[in-house]
């Protein structure tokens, strides 16, 4: 039965470094052997859909680390995109159901702020409370951030531009071992709404 994901490719198309036109990366997720696959913005947002389990030349037991179906589509795509365009990209991917729960579960109320408030940053694997046990969370209000699964979520007032503690949690300290990628709440709804079919 067909699945539809979203992948989410972190750090492109940013300040006209690692270019990859959205185009070239419909063409290159379709010759991976995947359907219906769109783009959303030129930040690196790619909803497809997938009958397959698992990538096209990977067996049973040959998962080469990946954990999870979404894992191994998301190191099939960083793979393939490396090779294309020749630099190295991060990609997370998900399924319908988990997107609408990160909207869903969203702690801070979500109807009542502007989309450049409140973000999510989404997590390749669980992170849990010890990575931020340092940060001083009343030194940085009104800005707060909450845990969720596999992703932070960010209210930041002033916008992610201005914001000292999406500075504070973008350190090493807080993202090794893990992938992290960033979207406005805007970006986070569509994505649920994009792979609802």
């Amino acid at each position: 039965m067909a699945t539809t994901y979203a992948a989410l490719l972190r750090g492109i198309n940013v300040g006209g470094r690692r270019k990859v036109p959205m185009a070239e990366l419909r063409t290159l997720m379709e010759g991976l052997g995947h359907d219906a696959v769109r783009t959303h913005l030129q930040s690196g947002q790619a909803v497809f859909t997938t009958g397959s389990g698992r990538p096209e030349g990977r067996e049973a037991g040959e998962d080469a680390g990946e954990n999870t179906i979404e894992d191994a589509l998301a190191a099939e795509l960083a793979d393939a995109v490396e090779r294309r365009f020749g630099f190295a990209v991060d990609v997370i991917v998900r399924d319908h159901a988990y997107l609408r729960a990160i909207v869903e579960d969203c702690p801070f109320p979500a109807a009542e702020s502007a989309p450049e408030q409140l973000h999510v940053t989404y997590f390749s694997a669980a992170v849990d409370a010890d990575r931020f046990a340092d940060v001083d969370r009343a030194a940085h209000l009104p800005e707060e951030f909450r845990l969720g699964d596999r992703a932070l979520y960010l209210y930041a007032p002033d916008g992610l531009g201005r914001s000292k503690l999406a500075e504070r949690l973008a350190r090493p300290r807080t993202t090794k071992g893990v992938v992290a990628t960033t979207r406005n709440w805007n970006t986070v709804v569509k994505l649920m709404e994009l792979t609802r079919d």
